[in-house]
């Protein structure tokens, strides 16, 4: 029995191979692998003497040699196989281990070159990897580490590989190189600043963790990371207290995220079931949380809170007297911290890049039967000088300032999204109605009841979508709202502009819209 092995991750590869030759198996072996085996005292024969090749090409050359792969290729059950190699005096190598040169590794690093990056796109320990996994009734490939314990057992206890566990190990194969050609299409894309969506889609992600289960019980779940530096994502995130975050936590801080990154001033975001449930801005940290809790006190218990500024001592006394499922910030006073951590169960994370924007180009994926809809994410920014205003009165600059940030949160709300606020405070939002003039009414009516009557007089209200009839506009009145923003673009559009007019509201389009499904 022969193996081949050839790695660019070394992790336990001496002590494997020392097992392997104990029970007279003979070591084929490569480059730095070998040197390596050598050096430990592990009896191996290098490349170039089984192929009567010399490496060359600076090493590009190696395995790359009829000799290596059909000695992998060849079915020991099919017998004209079997007669070519022995009139070819060609050996079957029956085991195969190989990772492949650090491609990842290589574009992760500062200032990497194209050069660099292309000189570590591996060739021969792909091209390996696939005969012999191709071969998986007669070859056992091993690609990852941690499964080389398995197959010392079963070869110390069986004397051979089971089938079962070479289709296990042949699957992991492709799964590897397939992530590995997608990570190298990837960069190739982005060096071409390519940001059309491609005729074919390929995606790759490494695991983080799995989760206990997703949305409900009853459903698996795992969360995985996109390969790359990825700052200001949940994925770079540590955690520093508190349980293992789930799928709803995830997906749920995610959204806040995205939201607070649309903030500069000190500002506060909570959200629940994917949605803003109270934001505020204000000159200083803990006056921001004010607002944001006062905004909603029932919808933040068990919510998602996260923060653009260091957490401060008086801050995490406020935060400590809520019962929240996770806080997210920049960073934490030490005594801050403590003070949090003696909630066991509220998990605590830091992104020091909380601010950082996501990458425009990145992929926005929604799961449908059958298939995939992908688009590019909603990073569109609003340039205040394309606001139209369509109404007879302008806004004031206290009633813009409060419609620019209604505009900043309702981008963020499921639609159809309503946004109130005033004062940089969201006074009441209305997610996901299937009409337009259920949303407005169901924010007037929780701006009535969760803080004060009076809440929405001379507040502002945003849309997400422009307004298909002058229902809205007639519930925003007598809820006293006096300016609005909204997109604009509706056949009907004159009804809203007259019926503002009558009413003395001002009105402005934005000529966007932000729909969120």
């Amino acid at each position: 029995m022969r193996a081949l092995i050839s790695v660019s991750d070394k992790t336990g590869i001496v002590e494997f191979a020392k097992e392997l030759v104990s029970m007279g198996i003979e070591i084929i072996s490569t480059g730095g692998t070998y040197n390596k085996l050598k050096e430990a005292g592990v009896a191996a024969i290098e490349i170039s003497e089984l192929t009567g090749f010399p490496e060359c090409l600076n090493g590009r050359v190696k395995t790359l040699h009829p000799i290596v792969h059909a000695g992998l290729l060849a079915m020991r059950s099919k017998p004209d196989h079997m007669k070519q190699l022995k009139d070819l005096n060609i050996e079957t190598i029956d085991l195969v281990v190989v990772n492949l040169y650090p491609f990842k590794a290589t574009i992760l690093k500062d200032n990497v070159t194209r050069d660099a990056a292309v000189e570590n796109i591996d060739i021969g320990g792909p091209t390996m990897l696939r005969s012999a996994a191709k071969n998986y009734q007669d070859v056992t490939v091993i690609v990852d580490p941690d499964d080389y314990k398995e197959v010392l057992e079963q070869l110390k206890s069986k004397g051979e590989v089971s089938l079962d566990t070479k289709f296990y190990l042949m699957q992991k194969v492709f799964m590897h190189t397939g992530s590995y050609d997608t990570m190298i299409a990837d960069y190739l894309k982005n060096q071409r600043n390519d940001h059309d969506l491609p005729d074919t889609l390929t995606l790759t992600y490494e695991k983080v963790q799995d989760m206990r289960y997703g949305e409900n019980p009853h459903q698996k779940a795992a969360f995985y990371r996109e390969i790359g530096k990825k700052k200001g994502s949940i994925t770079d995130a540590v955690q520093l207290n508190g349980k293992e975050l789930s799928f709803n936590n995830i997906n749920d801080t995610n959204g806040a995220l995205e939201l607070l990154k649309e903030f500069t001033e000190p500002t506060v975001v909570a959200c629940k079931h994917g949605n803003p449930c109270g934001v505020g801005s204000a000159d200083n940290i803990l006056d921001a949380w004010t607002k944001a809790f006062e905004a909603d006190k029932v919808s933040i218990y068990g919510g998602i809170v996260v923060i653009n500024r260091e957490v401060t001592v008086k801050l995490a006394e406020e935060m400590k007297k809520v019962f929240l499922e996770v806080i997210v910030a920049p960073g934490y006073e030490k005594a801050a911290l403590e003070l949090l951590q003696t909630k066991k169960n509220v998990r605590v994370l830091e992104l020091k890049d909380i601010s950082v924007p996501q990458d425009e180009n990145a992929y926005d994926l929604k799961k449908v039967n059958g298939g995939l809809i992908v688009q590019t994410i909603d990073s569109k920014l609003l340039v205040e000088e394309d606001l139209k205003v369509v109404t007879d009165r302008k806004p004031t600059d206290k009633e813009m300032e409060d419609m620019l940030f209604a505009w900043r949160v309702v981008k963020f709300v499921k639609s159809n999204g309503i946004a109130l606020a005033k004062d940089k405070q969201t006074i009441g939002i209305g997610p996901g109605q299937v009409n337009r003039v259920w949303s407005t009414k169901q924010c007037i009516e929780h701006a009535a009841e969760l803080i004060n009557e009076d809440a929405t007089k001379g507040a502002a209200l945003a849309s997400d979508a422009y307004f298909p009839f002058d229902d809205s506009v007639e519930a925003a009145h007598q809820a006293g709202i006096t300016a609005i923003i909204q997109p604009g673009g509706s056949i009907r559009d004159e009804d809203s502009i007259k019926k503002c007019n009558e009413y003395g509201i001002a009105m402005v389009f934005t000529g966007m819209r932000h729909f969120k499904h």
